[in-house]
């Protein structure tokens, strides 16, 4: 899944305004081709666009309360679905060990979610257009909580992989949806307000997901943070049944539109360099417990205190990152893909203790954290004409990295040893950063 985990969730004033440059080129699409074409799709675009914003209005006018409710039941569900997503990073170790499988296997609970995302991220895109956004929300989250559940009572491997295949659906459902949602359920004054509060709950799941997921595992079994999941997107379903307005469909997307929208070297270049970074940074993160038990040879009873340390960082660097990343993706990413790529493959020289481990840790998560804000506004930038089709290809590439870095990293650490998923991740970082500057500034100029 996600954005997705893969979509901007900046914050305060700096992160409104870049959410309010996203929210405008999606609000506003103007689809390649001929004039005529061109002319057409505009105005079609333009009079669903205006459909949509006065049954917001309407909507707001009735109950502006309800509809902010609605806003953060969304933005709680998609910090569900995200950290549902991850939180086999921190129990790896234990789950493994009760469901007799190695670690490299137990990766594959990562592994599989992120396929099955990928996959069906641009068809249900298709399939759920025409049906109203309530009912296919809902029904999102009713299959995250069941998923969550079967987990938490998974009585051996094979039946956990059937529930993280039900997340894997959930994950390519529901973050085209939320890329656009706030514009049908707030004022305009306030969509930039409601976008940043809905992908905060991307950028929270993410960096704070896991080791809030850890530390309950650490407390009792593995199975108890899959529990409080359960019960909390049962919560977020009962709150968007009775918050969310009815929201149908105002545009039909097509997959034929898809590989158009990959002769767009600009929209390619930027998918290319989000493979490359994010299945570099899953080949090591995903592997992370074992990692610090092994190479760092940090306390068991530390290692939720040290994931807490990089969500923490990971905040701030969502944050930081929001505020540049719509103006200047490119130069925001060469930053963060430099920090990435040295905090992790200096793990195996200096990062040997927990203190050494920590630092690192934290600049990782400084650097993760505003990848997914920066990466998305490369998109955004790259195809402003077809935000949610192209927002659909890079929930796909996204989650398939996803996957992808955690085979790599499996077969590595099963392979060789733990230590060298850091290399692995490291390496792939790295030619992440040399596609940027091999690229060149035209390729996505910075806005003044």
């Amino acid at each position: 899944m996600v954005d997705p985990a893969g979509t901007p969730a900046p914050s305060g004033a700096s992160g409104t305004s870049s959410s309010a440059a996203a929210a405008k080129h999606l609000a506003a699409p103007a689809p390649p081709g001929s004039a005529t074409e061109g002319a057409e799709a505009a105005a079609g675009t333009a009079g669903a666009e205006a459909a949509a914003r006065a049954e917001a209005a309407a909507e707001n006018a009735r109950s502006p309360l309800r509809n902010w409710l609605a806003v953060g039941a969304v933005a709680i569900g998609i910090f569900s679905v995200v950290t549902t997503e991850m939180l086999p990073v921190g129990l790896l170790t234990s789950m493994s060990s009760a469901l007799g499988v190695s670690d490299g296997t137990a990766g594959l609970a990562m592994t599989l979610p992120g396929i099955v995302a990928a996959l069906s991220a641009p068809v249900l895109t298709v399939v759920v257009g025409r049906y109203d956004r309530k009912i296919v929300l809902c029904a999102l989250m009713a299959l995250l909580t069941a998923a969550n559940l079967v987990t938490a009572i998974a009585p051996n491997f094979a039946v956990l992989l059937v529930a993280r295949l039900l997340i894997g659906l959930t994950i390519g459902g529901i973050w085209p949806i939320a890329v656009g949602i706030a514009v049908r359920l707030v004022p305009e004054r306030s969509v930039a307000t409601a976008t940043s509060i809905i992908f905060g709950g991307i950028a929270v799941g993410f960096v704070l997901g896991v080791p809030a997921g850890t530390f309950i595992g650490d407390l009792s079994t593995w199975r108890l943070p899959f529990v409080v999941m359960g019960l909390l997107t049962l919560a977020v379903l009962a709150t968007m049944v009775i918050s969310l307005p009815r929201l149908p469909a105002t545009q039909t997307v097509r997959l034929t539109e898809l590989p158009g929208l990959l002769r767009n070297v600009r929209l390619r270049t930027g998918l290319i360099i989000t493979a490359l970074l994010v299945t570099g940074h899953f080949a090591a993160y995903t592997y992370l417990r074992p990692v610090l038990e092994e190479v760092s040879e940090v306390p068991t009873g530390l290692i939720s205190t040290l994931l807490l340390i990089y969500g923490a960082a990971g905040i701030v660097g969502n944050f930081a990152a929001g505020s540049r990343a719509y103006d200047d993706p490119r130069g925001t990413l060469m930053v963060l893909v430099a920090l990435l790529a040295g905090s992790v493959l200096l793990i195996p020289l200096v990062g040997t203790t927990t203190v050494g481990a920590g630092v690192l840790l934290a600049v990782w998560g400084l650097a993760y954290g505003g990848v997914s804000v920066s990466a998305q506004a490369w998109v955004l930038r790259a195809a402003p004409e077809a935000g949610e089709v192209a927002s659909a290809l890079f929930i796909s590439v996204f989650n398939a990295s996803i996957s992808l870095g955690a085979l790599l990293g499996g077969r590595a650490a099963d392979g060789i040893a733990v230590s060298s998923v850091l290399w692995c991740g490291g390496t792939l970082a790295m030619l992440a950063l040399v596609t940027l500057c091999a690229a060149g500034a035209h390729t996505m100029p910075r806005r003044s």
